[in-house]
């Protein structure tokens, strides 16, 4: 599996111009879409507003209010900073990208047949191109002829390449990869400016990120908690009043900025950023932070057998004869039955045969063999020589071929490799049975603990394959996962996912063939295999640039990553404002109640420094956050309940210790600096 490079934060490219994108999002417009750093903002003006009347009228105190004003807009700056950090490392990502967009051109074919030369700029969807060797293919589109390599190394970051062919699911071919070998005849599927990368490219910058469900409704908490604090701090002046003294506008704004949950507030969009460029990262393009979202919150995952739980290659393990009939005899039969079989399951039927009994391949052309190729129609293949008929398949197959009726021995082979988990392939020659070749389906090493890992993360595993009952079992029982579906069919498919989901389950799925395309659509998060088809690919609402089926684990931790880190960190944001409070209000009131100055327990040297090393802090604070929230919060398969008491332990404990180390150290450094 392909991951690209993690880009440093501390990378020059990506810092330097995320400082002056911080000064760009402070434009009213941008600044709206985060209601907490608007209304900081909003006051910051305030405050402004303020100083400049004090230095018009020459009224005292202007060097604490310039200093609160300053720390006010820092912590404006520092929000749309930690913004433009985590939109700079997607648009780093994304630069890798771009540069696989070529200005080419296309040989286009007419209505009368020829061909014409034309910009690639100037296609549209419908058109038929021809690319040959070595040229690059002018944008997305669907192999209508042909077959060939193509090197999509630009876009999966794999220098290996890969098979494009008509009529089958690797058939759709994207712009600004190469063709290596022979040629395509390519239908034209997308329209200027809507190709697969130009979606990628805008997706990965963050441009086009829209938020999330669980982030629109944090966003609407946030505000209505600004509000509440708001209506709090515009009590105080009557509580002041009732004591015979005043507290200053520019106080009750310091008050106000620490009460809300500025924290959280400012590294919201950021952690929904990451958590995209998390998946880019490993080569899975999301169309949607909602999907990402979705895979956290995934409770049933749908695993395609073949080439997910199984390496994909059945390989030939034993020769299994009828009674009276030699094992030999049985081996040279499916051998010749596989002369002309160039599956990997023909070919370890030869290599078995050789291994066991020292058979090698004969040169069938000199005896006048015909061979019978494989068709899904007769489910069986073979070869005839002279008299001598040779069939091996399916066993229902080669019984009816064989007349119809399948001694009771037969029955039981095929019984006993089906249970086992294998596929049985019947031999047959002239009529007569002879016996079962045993396919063994190689389930992949560690595949068990992986399936162990996702039912700590309470969720439910189901194998999808078309193999009959007893073999999905056997495979199950064996790769550890939770159910299977048997002889699987697009409609079976869909049923599943729509009964789960009618339980109030979210479920997953992966899938590259047309035939997924109902299923990838209704699945809440359905991913497509980039080597798949184009119908599979729209259907998705993630597309794996590497068509590696267990990626499909990958995308749920990274989801439940994301879900963690936003849940950490709005932890960690309320119990730090806890905490300034006990800073903060002492200070406030204890001209007015000298009583109060027993809640002064962090010994903070004056009122006004207690004040402006809350807000300082208050600021600063976004800064430390700002790598946490784009590196995520490690995820490990617990319970709900481990989880929820190593968030509070960690970061509930932790937002409430924090500020008042940090405050105690600002208030030092500001009373040694006479700055209060």
């Amino acid at each position: 599996m392909s991951k690209r490079p993690l880009i440093s934060l501390a990378d020059p490219a990506i810092l330097v111009p995320a400082m002056g994108q911080a000064f760009t999002k402070l434009n009213p417009r941008a600044l709206a879409r985060n209601p907490v750093l608007f209304v900081v903002a909003v006051v910051a003006l305030v405050t402004n507003l303020l100083l400049a009347r004090d230095l018009i009228i020459g009224a005292g105190g202007t060097g604490f209010t310039a200093q609160i004003t300053a720390w006010l807009w820092f912590t404006v700056l520092f929000g749309t900073f930690a913004e433009a950090v985590a939109e700079g490392r997607g648009r780093a990502q994304a630069d890798s990208l771009r540069k696989t967009r070529t200005e080419t051109t296309a040989r286009r074919k007419t209505a009368g047949g020829e061909t014409e030369t034309v910009s690639a700029l100037d296609l549209k969807p419908g058109d038929v191109v021809i690319v040959e060797a070595l040229e690059i293919i002018p944008s997305d589109g669907e192999v209508i002829q042909g077959v060939a390599s193509v090197d999509e190394s630009a876009i999966t970051g794999e220098s290996a390449p890969v098979i494009r062919e008509s009529g089958g699911d690797r058939s759709a071919v994207t712009g600004g990869t190469r063709v290596l070998s022979d040629e395509l005849t390519i239908r034209i599927t997308a329209a200027r400016g809507s190709t697969f990368l130009d979606r990628m490219i805008s997706l990965v910058e963050g441009a086009q990120r829209q938020k999330t469900p669980n982030e629109i409704a944090l966003s609407i908490l946030l505000a209505g908690l600004s509000i509440i604090f708001l209506l709090a701090v515009a009590t105080v002046p009557g509580f002041a009043a009732y004591s015979s003294g005043s507290i200053s506008v520019v106080v009750l704004i310091a008050l106000f900025v620490t009460l809300i949950p500025t924290t959280i507030g400012a590294l919201l969009s950021a952690i929904g950023i990451a958590g995209m460029d998390r998946l880019v990262r490993f080569n899975v393009l999301a169309t949607s932070g909602r999907a990402v979202e979705a895979a956290g919150d995934v409770d049933t995952l749908l695993l395609d057998k073949t080439g997910t739980i199984t390496l994909g290659n059945r390989v030939a393990s034993d020769f299994l004869p009828l009674p009276g009939v030699e094992a030999k005899r049985l081996a040279e039969a499916a051998m010749l039955a596989s002369l002309s079989d160039e599956t990997p399951e023909g070919r370890s039927i030869t290599v078995l045969a050789k291994d066991n009994f020292g058979l090698r391949a004969l040169d069938m052309a000199d005896r006048g063999a015909k061979f019978i190729p494989f068709s899904a129609n007769t489910r069986m293949s073979g070869i005839d020589i002279g008299a001598r008929q040779i069939r091996k398949g399916a066993a229902d197959a080669v019984i009816a071929w064989s007349g119809g009726k399948a001694p009771a021995a037969l029955t039981a082979s095929v019984e006993a490799v089906a249970k086992s988990g294998g596929t049985p392939l019947v031999v047959a020659e002239g009529g007569q049975p002879l016996g079962v070749v045993h396919l063994k389906d190689v389930v992949k090493g560690g595949i068990r603990e992986r399936f162990s890992e996702l039912r700590r993360m309470g969720i439910r595993t189901v194998m999808i394959t078309g193999d009959n009952p007893l073999t999905a079992a056997a495979i199950a029982a064996e790769a550890g996962v939770d159910d299977f579906l048997a002889q699987a069919t697009p409609e079976a498919k869909l049923k599943l996912i729509r009964d789960e989901q009618a339980k109030g389950k979210l479920v997953a799925m992966c899938g590259d063939g047309t035939n997924d395309a109902p299923a990838l659509a209704q699945a809440d998060v359905g991913v497509a295999m980039n080597t798949g088809t184009v119908a599979a690919r729209e259907a998705g609402n993630m597309i794996d640039l590497d068509s590696d089926p267990t990626k499909l684990i990958e995308i749920v931790g990274i989801g439940k990553q994301l879900l963690m880190t936003r849940g950490a960190l709005t932890t960690f944001s309320i119990a730090n404002d806890v905490a300034k409070y006990f800073a903060i209000i002492p200070a406030m009131f204890i001209g007015l109640y000298p009583q109060l100055s027993a809640l002064n327990i962090m010994g903070l040297a004056t009122p006004s420094s207690a004040i402006l090393s809350a807000v300082i802090f208050n600021a600063l604070i976004i800064v430390a956050l700002i790598p946490l929230a784009l590196r995520g919060v490690t995820y490990r398969p617990q319970g709900a309940a481990a989880l929820l008491r190593r968030n509070l332990l960690i970061y509930g404990l932790g937002g409430l210790i924090v500020p008042f180390i940090g405050i105690k150290l600002i208030d030092l450094a500001v009373s040694a600096l006479g700055l209060a």
